[in-house]
């Protein structure tokens, strides 16, 4: 099946100066679970060509075995290195969405017209979307088909106000991801801080952290596995 991955163009950590981006695990880890099941995958940035990777996110504590596997994979850095241009996809030639998080969707991705109505086609197609630790903060400004916030009564997760006071960014970032899905009207619930939390919601498939990136992937094969074998009943 097709999958589209949507990463961030963003690379400014508000006004510190600092870099941010994607985060490398939360991209590398599902890429490996998609691609190993045979799944092929485009992916797309709002800019296109190669995204910004958080440098926090390379550095050696931050690695995992999906991470290594990126980095001594030539065609995989190659095929990051030069994403499509977000406007171009169309929501009908991919079979699921899966969003990678890291900090620059705060600032690009959760105001961008292309991925909400992506987004929003993608499930009105009966697809899901996955997303995974700020990712869901994409979701702030979609709607549903009655014009309400798309998380208004709909359990998710995603990373939390005590893991971003935990990475020191409370003050930084542009709003507090659990607060600002709370206030959307979503069920919102979460695991310890960096442990591994998945929620499935209909079509809508969350994860809180960077651990949670793989079993949210395994969570989307999941949910195209069950709609590969309802097309096929």
């Amino acid at each position: 099946m097709k999958i589209l991955m949507v990463l961030t163009s963003h690379d400014q950590l508000g006004n510190t100066g600092r870099k941010t981006g994607f985060w490398l695990e939360e991209f590398a880890a599902p890429y490996y679970v998609l691609k190993d099941a045979g799944h092929e995958i485009t992916l797309a940035s709002p800019r296109g060509g190669q995204p910004p990777l958080d440098p926090k996110s390379d550095e050696p504590d931050a690695q995992t075995d999906a991470t290594r596997r990126f980095h001594e994979d030539a065609a995989a850095q190659a095929h990051l290195g030069s994403t499509e241009r977000l406007s171009t996809m169309n929501a009908s030639d991919f079979d699921a969405i899966f969003y990678p998080g890291g900090h620059g969707p705060l600032w690009d991705l959760v105001d961008d017209s292309h991925s909400k109505a992506l987004i929003e086609a993608t499930l009105a197609q009966g697809k899901s979307v996955a997303l995974v630790c700020h990712a869901p903060a994409v979701l702030k400004n979609v709607q549903s088909a009655d014009g309400k916030p798309l998380v208004s009564g709909k359990s998710v997760t995603g990373f939390t106000n005590e893991e971003e006071a935990a990475v020191g960014l409370t003050d930084v970032v542009p709003f507090l991801l659990e607060d600002e899905l709370k206030r959307l009207g979503a069920n919102f619930s979460k695991a310890g801080v960096f442990v591994p939390h998945v929620v499935r919601d209909g079509l809508l498939i969350t994860g809180q952290n960077p651990p949670s990136s793989q079993p949210a992937a395994d969570a989307l094969l999941d949910a195209l596995a069950a709609a590969k074998a309802d097309s096929a009943a």
